[in-house]
Protein backbone atom coordinates (compact mmCIF):
# COMPACT_ATOMS: atom_id res chain seq x y z
CA UNK A 1 0.00 0.00 0.00
CA UNK A 2 0.97 3.54 -0.60
CA UNK A 3 1.29 6.08 2.20
CA UNK A 4 1.88 9.81 1.78
CA UNK A 5 5.01 9.60 3.95
CA UNK A 6 6.69 7.53 1.19
CA UNK A 7 6.81 10.82 -0.68
CA UNK A 8 9.76 11.92 1.43
CA UNK A 9 12.00 9.20 0.00
CA UNK A 10 12.18 11.04 -3.33
CA UNK A 11 14.18 14.17 -4.07
CA UNK A 12 11.34 16.55 -4.83
CA UNK A 13 7.90 16.74 -3.29
CA UNK A 14 4.82 15.91 -5.34
CA UNK A 15 2.25 18.53 -6.29
CA UNK A 16 -0.93 17.78 -8.20
CA UNK A 17 -2.79 20.62 -9.87
CA UNK A 18 -5.92 20.58 -11.93
CA UNK A 19 -5.60 23.04 -14.79
CA UNK A 20 -9.29 23.11 -15.50
CA UNK A 21 -11.63 25.96 -14.62
CA UNK A 22 -14.56 23.68 -15.54
CA UNK A 23 -16.09 22.37 -12.28
CA UNK A 24 -17.12 18.90 -13.53
CA UNK A 25 -13.54 18.22 -14.59
CA UNK A 26 -12.25 18.48 -11.03
CA UNK A 27 -13.94 15.20 -10.18
CA UNK A 28 -11.20 13.07 -11.78
CA UNK A 29 -8.40 15.14 -10.21
CA UNK A 30 -10.01 14.78 -6.78
CA UNK A 31 -10.21 11.00 -7.19
CA UNK A 32 -6.56 10.80 -8.24
CA UNK A 33 -5.41 13.01 -5.34
CA UNK A 34 -7.43 10.92 -2.86
CA UNK A 35 -5.90 7.69 -4.11
CA UNK A 36 -2.42 9.19 -3.71
CA UNK A 37 -3.22 10.54 -0.26
CA UNK A 38 -2.29 14.12 -1.17
CA UNK A 39 -4.22 17.38 -1.27
CA UNK A 40 -4.83 19.04 -4.62
CA UNK A 41 -2.39 21.94 -5.12
CA UNK A 42 -3.79 25.43 -4.60
CA UNK A 43 -4.23 27.24 -7.89
CA UNK A 44 -6.73 29.56 -9.48
CA UNK A 45 -7.59 29.09 -13.14
CA UNK A 46 -10.24 31.36 -14.55
CA UNK A 47 -11.37 33.38 -17.55
CA UNK A 48 -11.24 37.14 -17.26
CA UNK A 49 -14.07 39.29 -18.58
CA UNK A 50 -12.30 39.57 -21.95
CA UNK A 51 -12.07 35.73 -22.16
CA UNK A 52 -8.32 35.67 -21.46
CA UNK A 53 -7.18 32.77 -19.31
CA UNK A 54 -5.42 33.60 -16.08
CA UNK A 55 -3.54 31.12 -13.89
CA UNK A 56 -2.37 31.96 -10.38
CA UNK A 57 -0.38 29.29 -8.55
CA UNK A 58 -0.87 29.83 -4.82
CA UNK A 59 1.90 27.67 -3.40
CA UNK A 60 5.59 27.10 -4.04
CA UNK A 61 6.51 24.56 -6.72
CA UNK A 62 10.28 25.17 -6.68
CA UNK A 63 12.14 21.87 -7.01
CA UNK A 64 8.89 19.87 -6.91
CA UNK A 65 7.55 17.17 -9.24
CA UNK A 66 4.43 18.82 -10.63
CA UNK A 67 1.57 16.86 -12.21
CA UNK A 68 -0.97 18.91 -14.12
CA UNK A 69 -4.26 17.09 -14.70
CA UNK A 70 -6.37 18.41 -17.56
CA UNK A 71 -9.63 16.94 -18.80
CA UNK A 72 -11.15 18.23 -22.00
CA UNK A 73 -14.35 20.22 -21.52
CA UNK A 74 -16.75 21.34 -24.25
CA UNK A 75 -14.64 24.43 -24.88
CA UNK A 76 -11.61 22.51 -26.11
CA UNK A 77 -9.51 25.52 -27.10
CA UNK A 78 -9.82 27.08 -23.64
CA UNK A 79 -8.79 23.70 -22.26
CA UNK A 80 -5.57 23.82 -24.30
CA UNK A 81 -4.74 27.41 -23.30
CA UNK A 82 -5.34 26.61 -19.62
CA UNK A 83 -2.95 23.69 -19.91
CA UNK A 84 -0.24 25.70 -21.73
CA UNK A 85 -0.40 28.66 -19.33
CA UNK A 86 -0.42 26.39 -16.29
CA UNK A 87 2.62 24.42 -17.50
CA UNK A 88 4.46 27.62 -18.39
CA UNK A 89 3.64 29.10 -14.96
CA UNK A 90 5.10 26.01 -13.25
CA UNK A 91 8.16 26.13 -15.46
CA UNK A 92 8.85 29.79 -14.71
CA UNK A 93 8.36 29.01 -11.01
CA UNK A 94 11.27 26.51 -11.19
CA UNK A 95 9.38 23.22 -10.93
CA UNK A 96 11.77 20.24 -11.07
CA UNK A 97 9.59 18.37 -13.59
CA UNK A 98 6.16 18.99 -15.11
CA UNK A 99 4.10 15.98 -16.15
CA UNK A 100 0.90 16.59 -18.07
CA UNK A 101 -1.93 14.16 -17.35
CA UNK A 102 -4.29 14.47 -20.31
CA UNK A 103 -6.48 11.37 -20.30
CA UNK A 104 -7.90 12.44 -23.68
CA UNK A 105 -5.44 14.24 -25.92
CA UNK A 106 -7.32 17.07 -27.71
CA UNK A 107 -7.25 17.29 -31.52
CA UNK A 108 -6.05 13.70 -31.68
CA UNK A 109 -8.46 12.99 -34.54
CA UNK A 110 -6.58 15.49 -36.68
CA UNK A 111 -3.42 13.44 -36.86
CA UNK A 112 -3.33 12.68 -40.58
CA UNK A 113 -2.74 14.96 -43.53
CA UNK A 114 -6.00 15.86 -45.22
CA UNK A 115 -6.42 17.83 -48.41
CA UNK A 116 -4.86 21.27 -47.74
CA UNK A 117 -5.32 20.72 -44.02
CA UNK A 118 -2.62 20.23 -41.42
CA UNK A 119 -1.63 17.70 -38.77
CA UNK A 120 -3.04 19.65 -35.84
CA UNK A 121 -2.10 17.16 -33.12
CA UNK A 122 1.57 17.69 -34.03
CA UNK A 123 1.08 21.45 -33.52
CA UNK A 124 -0.55 20.90 -30.11
CA UNK A 125 2.29 18.54 -29.13
CA UNK A 126 4.90 21.14 -30.09
CA UNK A 127 3.08 23.86 -28.15
CA UNK A 128 2.95 21.73 -25.02
CA UNK A 129 6.65 20.84 -25.21
CA UNK A 130 7.49 24.50 -25.83
CA UNK A 131 5.48 25.57 -22.77
CA UNK A 132 7.67 23.34 -20.60
CA UNK A 133 6.03 19.92 -20.36
CA UNK A 134 8.66 17.29 -19.50
CA UNK A 135 6.48 14.16 -19.62
CA UNK A 136 2.99 13.24 -20.80
CA UNK A 137 0.54 10.67 -19.46
CA UNK A 138 -2.44 10.05 -21.72
CA UNK A 139 -4.89 7.27 -22.56
CA UNK A 140 -5.74 5.50 -25.79
CA UNK A 141 -4.31 7.96 -28.29
CA UNK A 142 -6.42 7.93 -31.43
CA UNK A 143 -3.35 6.75 -33.35
CA UNK A 144 -0.33 5.38 -31.48
CA UNK A 145 1.99 7.31 -33.81
CA UNK A 146 0.95 10.59 -32.12
CA UNK A 147 3.55 9.65 -29.47
CA UNK A 148 6.21 10.46 -32.05
CA UNK A 149 5.00 14.07 -32.32
CA UNK A 150 6.47 14.75 -28.87
CA UNK A 151 10.14 15.10 -28.08
CA UNK A 152 9.45 14.12 -24.45
CA UNK A 153 8.50 10.71 -22.99
CA UNK A 154 4.84 9.78 -23.50
CA UNK A 155 3.02 7.08 -21.54
CA UNK A 156 0.01 6.04 -23.57
CA UNK A 157 -2.00 4.07 -20.98
CA UNK A 158 -4.83 1.78 -22.07
CA UNK A 159 -8.40 1.59 -20.86
CA UNK A 160 -9.07 -1.86 -22.34
CA UNK A 161 -8.53 -3.78 -19.05
CA UNK A 162 -11.28 -1.69 -17.43
CA UNK A 163 -13.65 -2.16 -20.36
CA UNK A 164 -12.93 -5.90 -20.45
CA UNK A 165 -13.58 -6.09 -16.72
CA UNK A 166 -16.89 -4.25 -17.25
CA UNK A 167 -17.91 -6.78 -19.91
CA UNK A 168 -17.08 -9.73 -17.65
CA UNK A 169 -18.76 -8.32 -14.55
CA UNK A 170 -21.72 -6.33 -15.86
CA UNK A 171 -22.88 -8.26 -18.94
CA UNK A 172 -24.34 -11.43 -17.38
CA UNK A 173 -24.36 -13.55 -20.53
CA UNK A 174 -21.18 -12.19 -22.10
CA UNK A 175 -20.03 -15.65 -23.23
CA UNK A 176 -22.78 -15.44 -25.84
CA UNK A 177 -21.40 -12.17 -27.17
CA UNK A 178 -19.56 -11.25 -30.32
CA UNK A 179 -17.17 -8.28 -30.53
CA UNK A 180 -18.07 -5.98 -33.42
CA UNK A 181 -15.99 -3.44 -35.35
CA UNK A 182 -18.32 -0.88 -36.91
CA UNK A 183 -15.82 -0.31 -39.72
CA UNK A 184 -12.70 -2.18 -40.86
CA UNK A 185 -10.63 0.62 -39.25
CA UNK A 186 -11.48 -0.60 -35.74
CA UNK A 187 -11.11 -4.31 -36.58
CA UNK A 188 -7.71 -4.58 -34.86
CA UNK A 189 -9.12 -3.26 -31.61
CA UNK A 190 -12.06 -5.66 -31.87
CA UNK A 191 -9.69 -8.56 -32.46
CA UNK A 192 -7.63 -7.60 -29.41
CA UNK A 193 -10.76 -7.55 -27.21
CA UNK A 194 -12.12 -10.79 -28.68
CA UNK A 195 -8.89 -12.71 -28.13
CA UNK A 196 -8.75 -11.85 -24.43
CA UNK A 197 -12.43 -12.62 -23.85
CA UNK A 198 -12.19 -15.73 -26.06
CA UNK A 199 -15.09 -14.53 -28.22
CA UNK A 200 -15.69 -14.25 -31.94
CA UNK A 201 -15.58 -11.03 -33.93
CA UNK A 202 -17.73 -9.46 -36.64
CA UNK A 203 -16.82 -6.57 -38.92
CA UNK A 204 -19.27 -4.27 -40.64
CA UNK A 205 -18.15 -2.79 -43.92
CA UNK A 206 -19.74 -1.08 -46.86
CA UNK A 207 -21.64 2.07 -47.68
CA UNK A 208 -22.59 3.79 -44.42
CA UNK A 209 -19.07 4.52 -43.23
CA UNK A 210 -17.77 7.16 -40.91
CA UNK A 211 -16.18 10.48 -41.82
CA UNK A 212 -12.72 9.07 -41.31
CA UNK A 213 -12.98 7.09 -44.52
CA UNK A 214 -10.51 7.83 -47.29
CA UNK A 215 -12.98 9.97 -49.20
CA UNK A 216 -12.09 13.14 -47.32
CA UNK A 217 -8.45 12.62 -48.15
CA UNK A 218 -7.44 14.44 -51.32
CA UNK A 219 -4.93 11.77 -52.32
CA UNK A 220 -7.69 9.26 -52.97
CA UNK A 221 -9.83 11.41 -55.21
CA UNK A 222 -7.92 11.96 -58.47
CA UNK A 223 -9.20 14.50 -61.02
CA UNK A 224 -11.87 12.99 -63.25
CA UNK A 225 -11.05 15.04 -66.32
CA UNK A 226 -7.85 14.74 -68.28
CA UNK A 227 -5.83 17.91 -67.94
CA UNK A 228 -3.33 18.21 -70.72
CA UNK A 229 -1.03 21.16 -71.20
CA UNK A 230 -0.57 21.61 -67.47
CA UNK A 231 1.84 18.69 -67.29
CA UNK A 232 4.49 17.63 -69.72
CA UNK A 233 2.88 15.53 -72.51
CA UNK A 234 5.03 12.49 -71.76
CA UNK A 235 4.04 12.67 -68.08
CA UNK A 236 0.35 11.95 -68.22
CA UNK A 237 -0.92 10.86 -64.81
CA UNK A 238 -2.95 7.67 -65.19
CA UNK A 239 -6.63 8.09 -64.31
CA UNK A 240 -7.86 6.09 -61.39
CA UNK A 241 -11.44 4.95 -61.09
CA UNK A 242 -13.00 6.44 -57.94
CA UNK A 243 -13.60 3.83 -55.24
CA UNK A 244 -17.13 2.46 -55.06
CA UNK A 245 -18.21 1.19 -51.65
CA UNK A 246 -20.07 -2.11 -51.63
CA UNK A 247 -23.43 -2.29 -49.83
CA UNK A 248 -23.31 -2.93 -46.10
CA UNK A 249 -22.19 -6.42 -45.21
CA UNK A 250 -21.51 -7.96 -41.82
CA UNK A 251 -18.58 -10.35 -41.89
CA UNK A 252 -19.22 -12.78 -39.05
CA UNK A 253 -22.38 -14.15 -37.48
CA UNK A 254 -24.31 -12.05 -34.93
CA UNK A 255 -27.65 -13.89 -35.04
CA UNK A 256 -29.00 -14.62 -31.55
CA UNK A 257 -25.92 -13.03 -29.96
CA UNK A 258 -25.11 -10.02 -27.82
CA UNK A 259 -23.20 -7.56 -30.01
CA UNK A 260 -20.48 -5.46 -28.35
CA UNK A 261 -19.23 -2.64 -30.58
CA UNK A 262 -15.75 -1.44 -29.57
CA UNK A 263 -14.02 1.80 -30.53
CA UNK A 264 -11.70 4.37 -28.99
CA UNK A 265 -13.81 7.54 -29.32
CA UNK A 266 -17.57 8.00 -29.39
CA UNK A 267 -18.53 11.50 -30.39
CA UNK A 268 -20.74 11.73 -33.44
CA UNK A 269 -23.01 8.73 -32.83
CA UNK A 270 -24.53 8.38 -36.33
CA UNK A 271 -22.19 5.57 -37.35
CA UNK A 272 -22.81 3.71 -34.07
CA UNK A 273 -26.58 4.05 -34.41
CA UNK A 274 -26.42 2.85 -38.03
CA UNK A 275 -24.24 -0.10 -37.00
CA UNK A 276 -26.73 -0.99 -34.24
CA UNK A 277 -29.59 -0.98 -36.78
CA UNK A 278 -27.62 -3.28 -39.09
CA UNK A 279 -26.82 -5.66 -36.21
CA UNK A 280 -30.48 -5.73 -35.08
CA UNK A 281 -31.51 -6.64 -38.65
CA UNK A 282 -28.94 -9.47 -38.60
CA UNK A 283 -30.49 -10.87 -35.42
CA UNK A 284 -28.39 -9.49 -32.53
CA UNK A 285 -30.62 -9.37 -29.44
CA UNK A 286 -28.66 -6.89 -27.34
CA UNK A 287 -26.26 -4.17 -28.40
CA UNK A 288 -23.53 -2.59 -26.27
CA UNK A 289 -21.04 0.09 -27.26
CA UNK A 290 -17.69 0.25 -25.43
CA UNK A 291 -15.40 3.23 -25.98
CA UNK A 292 -12.62 4.91 -24.02
CA UNK A 293 -13.43 8.56 -24.69
CA UNK A 294 -17.07 9.61 -24.47
CA UNK A 295 -17.03 13.03 -26.12
CA UNK A 296 -20.73 12.70 -27.02
CA UNK A 297 -21.18 16.23 -28.37
CA UNK A 298 -24.43 18.08 -29.11
CA UNK A 299 -27.42 15.73 -29.60
CA UNK A 300 -25.51 12.46 -29.18
CA UNK A 301 -27.24 11.44 -25.89
CA UNK A 302 -30.70 11.92 -27.41
CA UNK A 303 -29.77 9.88 -30.49
CA UNK A 304 -28.44 7.06 -28.28
CA UNK A 305 -31.63 7.15 -26.18
CA UNK A 306 -33.78 6.76 -29.32
CA UNK A 307 -31.55 4.13 -30.97
CA UNK A 308 -31.36 0.33 -30.90
CA UNK A 309 -28.29 0.53 -28.63
CA UNK A 310 -28.96 -0.92 -25.15
CA UNK A 311 -25.97 0.52 -23.32
CA UNK A 312 -23.00 2.79 -24.01
CA UNK A 313 -20.01 2.29 -21.71
CA UNK A 314 -17.32 4.97 -21.65
CA UNK A 315 -14.57 5.83 -19.17
CA UNK A 316 -14.21 9.07 -17.20
CA UNK A 317 -11.29 10.37 -19.30
CA UNK A 318 -13.76 13.09 -20.30
CA UNK A 319 -16.44 14.42 -17.91
CA UNK A 320 -19.92 13.48 -19.18
CA UNK A 321 -22.28 14.11 -16.26
CA UNK A 322 -24.69 16.19 -18.36
CA UNK A 323 -24.86 13.54 -21.07
CA UNK A 324 -25.71 10.90 -18.46
CA UNK A 325 -28.62 13.01 -17.22
CA UNK A 326 -29.98 13.16 -20.77
CA UNK A 327 -29.44 9.47 -21.45
CA UNK A 328 -29.59 6.77 -18.73
CA UNK A 329 -28.12 4.26 -21.22
CA UNK A 330 -24.67 5.84 -20.74
CA UNK A 331 -22.55 4.07 -18.10
CA UNK A 332 -19.08 4.91 -16.77
CA UNK A 333 -16.02 2.78 -16.04
CA UNK A 334 -13.63 4.55 -13.66
CA UNK A 335 -9.98 4.74 -14.80
CA UNK A 336 -8.66 7.06 -12.06
CA UNK A 337 -6.83 4.12 -10.49
CA UNK A 338 -4.42 3.57 -13.38
CA UNK A 339 -3.72 7.33 -13.67
CA UNK A 340 -2.90 7.65 -9.97
CA UNK A 341 -0.70 4.56 -10.15
CA UNK A 342 1.14 6.03 -13.17
CA UNK A 343 1.71 9.29 -11.26
CA UNK A 344 2.97 7.40 -8.20
CA UNK A 345 5.36 5.27 -10.27
CA UNK A 346 6.78 8.20 -12.21
CA UNK A 347 7.23 10.24 -9.05
CA UNK A 348 9.02 7.36 -7.29
CA UNK A 349 11.08 6.47 -10.36
CA UNK A 350 9.56 2.99 -10.66
CA UNK A 351 9.06 0.98 -13.84
CA UNK A 352 5.83 1.56 -15.78
CA UNK A 353 5.78 -1.82 -17.54
CA UNK A 354 3.55 -3.29 -14.81
CA UNK A 355 0.72 -1.03 -16.05
CA UNK A 356 1.01 -2.54 -19.54
CA UNK A 357 1.28 -6.18 -18.53
CA UNK A 358 -2.01 -7.37 -20.06
CA UNK A 359 -2.06 -5.05 -23.04
CA UNK A 360 -2.42 -6.42 -26.56
CA UNK A 361 -0.37 -4.98 -29.39
CA UNK A 362 -3.53 -3.73 -31.10
CA UNK A 363 -5.22 -1.98 -28.20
Amino acid sequence: HFYPRDMNHTKGGLVIFTANSHPSSRELSKRIAERLGVELGKVQVYQEANRETRVQIQESVRGKDVFVIQTVSKDVNTTIMEMLIMVYACRTSCARSITGVLPYFPYSKQCKMRKRGSIVSKLIASMMCKAGLTHLITMDLHQKEIQGFFNIPVDNLRASPFLLQYIQEEIPDYRNAVIVAKSPASAKRAQSFAERLRLGIAVIHGEAQDAESDQVDGRHSPPTVKTTGAIHPSMEIPLLIPKEKPPITVVGDVGGRIAIIVDDIIDDVDSFVAAAETLKERGAYKIYVMATHGILSSDAPRFIEESAIDEVVVTNTIPHELQKLQCPKIKTADISMILSEAIRRIHNGESMSYLFRNIGVDD
